[in-house]
């Protein structure tokens, strides 16, 4: 079984800047891309915040950018979901034994940049009607609701900006959020309350969705009345934020309460050889920026480990 120097699992802003540093370094780098969970900046729409491109491009092109970079320097990729990570000794080393669907791959050091994945209400009527109406991603599935009545649950930064997204397509775009005013950037509040087809609901929840084949309505409560009333729609797009997706970790390392990795500054987590990086990790901001940032950090640390391993210093 080959042995890596790092293997990186997420092939987000974070896993892939931690590749071209990792690999630009000579280290031998395998980065797993997850099959089935897309990384979220791959499915932005409009990046218009990242220094350097002040025209703004989508983050399919710039993840695309970020990977041909890192193939340039050596590093290698594979597609596949990881269900479990365990140390194993190897001729005396203490290595790290990645356990893919069919396969094992064996690293001395690993860098954790799996994101995270959007939340759900978990409400009546969700789950059943999941690819029926109701959707996680704007630049997914937009397309789907050209000329409808649509709503989009968050009052966040994610929120406000696939709402606009949607103003392509949709007739109307109704927020629905839990507060009376946004949470998201006042650029982005400035462009949503200027758009006409753009409507607002406030203070309310969802209480369930509804529909058979397809969507017809959703149940909404108002959190400062508790009224209830129904409100029409042919789909809901639900960005109430997000979870990390740490499951196959949890009993690896530690994690905060919301199942975030706890690292340090220099990404370091609480097992020797594991850095973590970018949204998997408890942090003040997530954005490509910082996440860019994190990965940077995480590729010298895990270069730095490996030196002390080679000369036999203790581990860092």
């Amino acid at each position: 079984m080959d042995l890596y120097d790092v293997i990186i699992i997420g092939a987000g802003p974070a896993g892939l800047t931690a590749a071209i540093y990792t690999s630009r370094s000579r280290l031998k780098t395998l980065l797993i891309e997850s099959f089935t969970v897309p990384g979220q900046a791959v499915v932005t729409s409009d990046i218009e915040n990242y220094p350097g491109f002040p025209e703004g491009l989508n983050g399919f092109e710039l993840i695309d950018k970020f990977k041909k970079q890192a193939g340039k320097f050596g590093a290698m990729f594979k597609v596949g979901d990881v269900k479990e990570i365990k140390k194993r000794k190897l001729e005396d080393e203490d290595v790290w034994e990645i356990n893919l669907n069919e396969e094992s791959i064996l690293g001395s050091s690993v860098i954790l940049a799996m994101g995270a994945h959007p939340k759900k209400l978990d409400v009546p009527g969700e789950e059943a009607l999941i690819g029926k109406g109701v959707s996680y991603c704007a630049v997914c599935d937009a397309a789907f609701f050209k000329n409808k009545k649509i709503a989009v649950i968050g009052g966040g930064n994610t929120a406000i900006e696939e709402a606009l997204f949607l103003t392509k397509f949709a007739d109307k775009v109704t927020v629905i959020h839990r507060r009376n005013k946004l949470r998201a950037a006042e650029i982005l509040q400035e462009r949503a309350f200027a758009d006409k087809k753009i409507e607002f609901i406030w203070d309310s929840i969802v209480e369930s969705i509804q529909g058979q084949e397809k969507i017809g309505s959703l149940r909404l409560k108002n959190v400062k009345t508790n009224e209830e009333n129904t409100f029409d729609c042919d789909g809901v797009f639900v960005f109430v934020g997000y979870e990390p997706n740490t499951g196959f970790i949890k009993d690896t390392i530690r994690l905060d309460e919301n199942g975030y990795v706890i690292a340090d500054e220099n990404m370091s987590t609480s097992k020797p050889g594991i850095f973590a990086c970018g949204d998997v990790r408890k942090k003040l901001l997530r954005q490509i920026v910082t996440a860019c940032g994190d990965g940077a950090i995480a590729a010298v640390s895990a270069r730095m480990y490996l030196q002390h391993l080679k000369e036999g210093l203790p581990k860092k």
